[in-house]
């Protein structure tokens, strides 16, 4: 049987749509096609079926890909160990959130860049998570963060750590707030503070006030600025309250230029998850930041 329809193959089956297995693999789209086809007449039983939008895996199939995708990573290790060597400069191309791409994963892995031997050079791009994650289904990048966990086969993802946010504000607003009158009416205690968001939609806001008050906030953003870092800017500065991260607001509470105005019992936590396409943890470059990254998180949470 022919590697290259097995490799076609397997790409199909965790991609789920021949469109984007073509993009993966550098194919037009009828040469996937025909690769298939030539596969299914070869083995005597069809290996997918056609839907709408995208394939999904026969019986025959899931057996196939389930026996044939760990040999065929393995060769691909085989063949991309014997690349890495001290002439070879591989390139990663990281994707993720600005501000904790910015701040906690590229600092971590510049780290590995100048490695005498075993380096690599570090291309990163930002984005939010549904931009990230189609990014790297489709090629454009090795290796992802996301505070969103992917469906299907074609991705493979492992938690990272978890940050825990926190309501802040200038301390001048401490004087609005009663830290009595807020654990008493809860969230209608705030609600003629000003807010300071990353959209209009307040996703930050409305996930703590979801968590902690069980309800959503009645006020709307007066400043709205898509970074988190200018969240935190603005909020210093005496814009309104804001909800962020801890580990991106710390050193401001440990100064004085932001004050808690809430400290949960339970705090609300979102995830965030190290993405990568199925297989391509058998390149070293991947699997040595995929690894270095882990071991990094251990100390951010």
């Amino acid at each position: 049987m022919d590697l290259a329809l097995l490799r076609t193959f397997v790409t199909v089956h965790r991609a789920g749509s021949f469109t984007r297995a073509a993009a993966l693999l550098g194919l037009s789209q009828p040469a996937v096609t025909s690769q298939i086809r030539t596969l299914e007449r070869q083995l005597g039983r069809p290996l997918f079926l056609r839907q709408a939008r995208g394939v999904t895996p026969t019986t025959i199939g899931d057996e196939l890909a389930h026996k044939a995708a760990p040999h065929l990573d393995a060769l691909v290790e085989i063949a991309e160990s014997g690349l890495d060597d001290e002439s070879s400069l591989r390139t990663l191309h990281l994707a993720g959130p600005p501000e904790f791409t910015a701040e906690r994963a590229l600092p971590a892995l510049v780290e590995l860049t100048g490695e005498d031997g075993q380096g690599f050079a570090l291309r990163a791009s930002f984005g939010n998570a549904e931009e990230t994650l189609e990014g790297l289904a489709a090629g454009h990048h090795d290796l992802a963060i996301s505070t969103a966990r992917p469906r299907g086969a074609l991705l493979t993802a492992t938690p990272l750590c978890d940050e825990e946010h926190v309501l802040i504000a200038a301390p001048r607003w401490r004087e609005e707030i009663d830290a009595g009158t807020l654990r008493h009416k809860g969230a209608p205690a705030l609600e003629n503070l000003p807010v300071v968001e990353v959209h209009e939609s307040l996703p930050f806001v409305a996930r703590y006030w979801a968590s902690v008050f069980d309800s959503r906030p009645a006020a709307s953003g007066t400043v709205i600025v898509p970074d988190l870092r200018a969240v935190l800017a603005c909020t210093a500065a005496g814009a309104g309250l804001a909800v962020l991260p801890r580990y991106l607001c710390a050193p401001a509470l440990e100064r004085g230029d932001v004050v808690a105005l809430h400290e949960p019992a339970v705090p609300p936590l979102r995830t965030y998850f190290l993405v990568v396409r199925t297989g391509t943890l058998a390149m070293p470059h991947i699997a040595r930041a995929h690894e270095w990254l882990q071991r990094a998180a251990a100390d951010w949470c």
